[in-house]
């Protein structure tokens, strides 16, 4: 029997002794006994999260309240990864979320509802028959929640921050410009700044946990919803007492020589390995690995080893003398500076945001 803040008793009336059936009620519920509920408070006390349903006699009164229900989103959302991924371990990644996690989901569900939804396949995992038609059945429902949270900071006006993921060129020369726009244009907005490299970006939105993204590679993830907004161009500098400055260098020479570089994932490095992979090289192991470009920037000022940067971050630093560019022959460094994001339509922060950014870049012309 249900607890819903006040004690209830039962009564059981049957077939004999019940008062005539309503019009409302099923034709069926007339022919057999039933528990119901009387409770000994009036109806406007009564909690409106418990409907009391009739159940037959040998069964327990019946309540539904929320916290009953089967399922939930985060679980069917669960499901649909694993039958788009094949994989309980690629869904968790995902999802962001442990495989433990996931699997005690599926779990759970199938032990409620007394069927299989996944199974074990060679290959990995799989939803059943049954799996597979909850999931055709819950599709409209994901698509519907998506659309509600992409909306809702335009409900009232703000009523969660605007999570932007930006690789880390974008978020050190171009977003805070960005962002002092749109807030000109909309003071409300409340902005949260999320910086990584590109495949960090990517995870970010493609989870859920940042409404845009804004990416500087030419390997552009296929899963998630793409516009270019502009161009960036790399250029090679050393400090103004290598022996590189003042001259040129060809593409061999760049592939063979120790760089200071960023960690694998950075939009920069992969454009860098691209380029020279397209030119049949490869490069040697770097000179350091570093974790941010302000880092690879000031170690290439003092000297450390070359390195290959955006031309918006050492602007400065060519026109103070404190680094010079050296030309690559051969080469091209350019490469597209990208918004992505997971599902249609974008808020319309976001969206505000996406138009700032195009119309910005496009009267940006990057140093060659």
């Amino acid at each position: 029997m249900s607890r819903v803040g006040h004690r209830r008793r039962q009564r059981r009336v049957s077939s004999s002794s019940a008062p005539a059936t309503p019009a409302s009620w099923p034709a069926t519920a007339s022919s057999s006994a039933l528990t119901c509920t009387a409770s000994t408070t009036s109806a406007a006390d009564a909690s409106p999260l418990t409907a009391v349903q009739a159940v037959p006699e040998s069964g327990i009164v019946a309540s539904r309240r929320l916290t009953d229900r089967v399922l939930d989103l985060d679980t069917l959302e669960v499901l649909a990864r694993v039958g788009d991924t094949g994989s309980i371990s690629r869904a968790a990644i995902e999802l962001g979320i442990t495989q433990q996690a996931v699997s005690a989901r599926i779990r759970a569900v199938e032990q409620r509802l007394g069927i299989r939804l996944v199974e074990r396949t060679a290959a990995g995992s799989a939803l059943t028959d049954a799996g597979s038609r909850l999931r055709e059945l819950a599709a409209p429902v994901l698509s519907a929640s998506q659309r509600l949270e992409a909306e809702l900071p335009a409900l009232g006006g703000a009523l969660r921050p605007l999570v932007v993921a930006a690789s880390q060129t974008i978020a050190e020369a171009l977003l805070p410009g960005w962002i002092q726009a749109l807030r000109a244009d909309s003071p409300d907005v409340d902005v949260r700044i999320v910086a990584g490299n590109s495949r960090e970006t990517a995870d970010l939105v493609r989870s859920g946990r940042a409404a845009i993204g804004f990416i500087e590679t030419p390997d552009l993830p296929g899963d998630l919803l793409t516009r270019q907004i502009g161009a960036d161009e790399l250029v090679l500098v050393v400090a103004p007492d290598h022996p590189w400055a003042g001259r040129s260098v060809d593409a061999i020479m760049l592939a063979h020589t120790p760089l200071l570089v960023r960690e694998v994932g950075s939009g920069t490095r992969s454009t860098l390995e691209s380029q020279l992979g397209a030119s049949g090289l490869s490069p040697v192991e770097p000179a350091a690995v570093l974790a941010t470009s302000g880092v690879v920037r000031a170690s290439a000022i003092a000297g450390v080893a070359p390195a290959v940067v955006s031309a918006r971050l050492v602007g400065d630093d060519l026109d103070a003398g404190r680094l010079e560019r050296v030309a690559v022959d051969g080469l091209d460094l350019s490469r597209p500076l990208t918004a992505i994001w997971a599902t249609e339509p974008l808020g319309t922060a976001a969206q505000k945001l996406l138009g700032v950014a195009r119309a910005t870049d496009e009267r940006h012309d990057p140093r060659t």
